[in-house]
């Protein structure tokens, strides 16, 4: 069973949810490779049930969102758009930091335009190539006053560090946390547990990113032992890893989308549980960097 978790009175999110990024071109860059299959995997999004779709207009540039509205709007009532901003794409598809003032402002606003709504549900803000505190107070704060606005109703963060969190906490509340965490890069155990406590959601991204061959292997013989495939155990194992957990798997596929889903249904055993924390690593490993 999907089921959510309830961050703020109008903040319900299944605990499988579905990332957008995919359903750009390559290199998150231009529409669609199929539009028709992009448009059915998100009518399969609604029919599953799932109230979470995290996007950005980053993602294109504006495409994914321009899809999301083509397809969608008027939203349900359950639905939350999920929305990023803090970076922006250059001509050779680069992701460049985005942080000041104007910059927010107008990410903000373009999100509304090409989405299609007079207030998003929750912006992250995310930082690049910083982990200090004080980075993420001025941008952080220029969210807080489009917040108070009306024009955001909750604030989240991404790629940040527990000092950023600490910092930004001390503006406004914090919903939600997205980071690069799996079961093989596990650099962020303190951050996941401090979220759990504090009842912020924890959003990992890149399920599989970072592993090495010998990890790799490990979930694949646990997978093979359990008959279910590689993801849907790596995923089954961030459920159960902590209450505040939250993912957002992309796909192309509707076939796809539905395992997503599935693995919501997997209760790992412990003994398949303690195999897979073994792999853990607090190292750092981009997927890139394999």
């Amino acid at each position: 069973m999907n089921t959510t978790l309830e961050l703020a009175e109008d903040l319900s999110l299944t605990r499988v949810g579905f990332g957008a990024l995919q359903l750009a071109g390559p290199m998150a860059w231009g529409p669609a490779r199929d539009h028709d299959k992009a448009v059915a995997v998100l009518h399969e999004v609604v029919k599953l049930g799932i109230t979470h779709i995290d996007t950005s207009d980053y993602y294109g540039p504006h495409t994914v969102n321009h899809l999301i509205r083509e397809t969608l709007h008027p939203y349900p009532a359950n639905l939350r758009i999920v929305t990023k901003v803090g970076a922006r794409r250059g001509p050779d598809k680069s992701w460049p930091a985005a942080v000041s003032r104007d910059e927010l402002t107008a990410a903000v606003h373009d999100n509304l335009e090409h989405l299609g709504l007079s207030t998003l549900d929750l912006v992250n803000l995310r930082i690049t190539d910083t982990t200090a505190a004080a980075d993420v107070v001025e941008p952080f704060t220029v969210l807080a006053e489009l917040q108070e606005q009306g024009l955001i109703r909750h604030l989240g963060l991404s790629n940040i560090s527990v000092e950023q969190l600490a910092a930004a906490r001390g503006i406004a509340p914090v919903r939600s946390v997205q980071n690069f965490f799996n079961l093989a890069v596990r650099k962020d155990d303190a951050l996941v547990d401090l979220c759990a406590e504090e009842g912020i959601a924890f959003v990992p991204f890149w399920p599989l990113g970072g592993f090495r061959p010998l990890q790799s292997d490990a979930l694949q013989e646990v997978a093979d032992e359990l008959g279910h495939s590689p993801l849907q155990v790596a995923q089954a194992w961030l459920l159960q890893r902590s209450p505040t957990i939250l993912l957002i798997p992309g796909t192309q596929s509707v076939e796809h989308l539905r395992e997503n889903v599935a693995a919501a249904d997997i209760t790992l055993p412990a003994e398949a549980v303690a195999k897979l924390n073994a792999v853990g690593s607090t190292e750092a490993r981009m997927p890139w960097e394999h």
